[in-house]
């Protein structure tokens, strides 16, 4: 079922911008003015409907993903216990936080629980526990930088749409300049508006995309960061803990 959901997400996604699209002139002048940028006006707000979805999955996703609470105070409270040796501790402290860097120090706390319990070797603790933060990490970063790409694609496409649709109304006022005889100042101005009011959008949507996509990215990049840190420190510090127990 969820294979359905991306489907059915964009067409009703195209659904509403026709929609309201072709209902812009019930605003009032701005709307009518607006729907004389032709049918990629339509378009355009089909973009703006996919970003805005993106952006509000992102920030979503980035909130769970840094768990129930602050993670600064989550990773230093499983550091003061690793100093201590409570791995339980630091284990119960995992589940109650959740989110990406709660389940890869998780992962590794756990393997090493269970190496330890099998009376494995120091080395064998060691790379394996490593093992199994890295692949956590794995795991866990694609969920981090999901629809990245489709933020950058879409401010990429809105502006390749606005150009078109300028490219179109340009042709139009050239097409009404033309004739013989008397300039048809009416669809001059038509072609005109429409080139305008495509390339406002299309710039609208761009910079809104390309703002997004670098807040997102580097937020994602901070959050890599620290996870990378954590997962390090608790490696050097299960490592400690693993030469003074042998």
């Amino acid at each position: 079922m969820s294979r359905f959901i991306v489907p059915l997400g964009f067409v009703a996604a195209v659904l509403i911008a026709i929609t309201l699209w072709w209902n812009l002139p019930a605003i009032g002048e701005i709307g009518n003015n607006i729907k004389q940028g032709g049918p990629l006006v339509a378009m355009l707000i089909l973009l703006v409907i996919l970003q805005t979805a993106f952006i509000f999955e992102r920030i979503w996703s980035l909130k769970k993903a840094a768990g129930r609470g602050p993670l600064p105070s989550f990773l230093n409270n499983v550091r003061k216990r690793l100093h201590v040796g409570d791995i339980d501790g630091a284990v119960d402290a995992c589940a109650k936080q959740r989110g990406s860097a709660a389940n890869v120090i998780r992962a590794g706390l756990e393997r090493y629980q269970q190496l330890r319990s099998e009376g494995a070797p120091k080395e064998k603790i060691v790379s394996e526990t490593q093992a199994a933060i890295q692949e956590a990490n794995g795991l866990e970063v694609p969920l981090l930088e999901r629809n990245l790409t489709a933020l950058s694609t879409i401010a990429s496409i809105s502006t390749m749409v606005g150009l078109l649709g300028t490219v179109l109304g340009m042709i139009r006022s050239f097409a009404a300049l033309g004739h013989t005889g008397a300039v048809d100042a009416t669809k001059l101005a038509v072609g005109i508006s429409e080139a305008l009011i495509n390339t406002a959008g299309g710039l609208i949507c761009a910079i809104a995309g390309i703002v997004a996509y670098n807040v997102f990215v580097t937020r994602v990049d901070n959050f890599n960061y620290m996870m990378d840190e954590a997962s390090y420190e608790t490696i050097q510090l299960l490592t400690a803990s693993a030469t003074e127990k042998r």
